[in-house]
């Protein structure tokens, strides 16, 4: 049992959480190309792009709430609940929930709102959401290396 829900917890991270680390990288670069140097009108046709971005981020992070509910499942039938690595992983996969929720995602929102209210988008604020979108991207890198070279892993690591 604890080989398919492990299967299924790693199936479920690349599946949910891949789509939203690479469209959440996308958007602030394509919010960017939408706003012209020079004071120029905001490009509108970018505005359908952008949001399909936006949808995938936000579609897929509800689906990524698979990854942890099959993580504890998985940690649970390896009796590794209390572990240090396993520990640090929950904390780093909330502190990436959070910054996709509190701060990814709004941005996200407000720069789409901004292009299809015909409004200038500010370059700092793209450039404010790639940091935060870096950071998320960031905090799930390191809980997939937690998770490959835990300490006693079985793959010798």
């Amino acid at each position: 049992m604890t080989e398919i829900l492990l299967s299924l917890h790693v199936l479920a991270a690349i599946v949910a959480i891949g789509p939203v680390t690479v469209a959440a990288s996308m958007f602030p670069p394509a919010a960017r190309r939408a706003v012209p140097a020079g004071g120029d009108a905001p490009d509108t046709s970018a505005a359908g792009s952008l949001a399909l971005l936006h949808r995938i981020c936000r579609v897929y992070a509800g689906v990524g709430l698979t990854v942890p509910v099959l993580g504890f499942a998985t940690a649970a039938a390896m009796g590794v609940l209390g572990s240090g690595w396993l520990v640090t992983s929950i904390a780093l996969t909330a502190a990436a929930a959070g910054v996709l929720v509190a701060f990814v995602l709004p941005r996200q929102e407000e720069l789409l709102g901004r292009l299809k209210g015909e409004q200038a988008v500010d370059h700092r604020a793209a450039a404010q959401l790639a940091m935060f979108t870096g950071i998320f991207n960031l905090l799930w890198a390191t809980v997939t290396v937690l998770m490959i070279v835990r300490p006693g892993s079985s793959t010798g690591a």
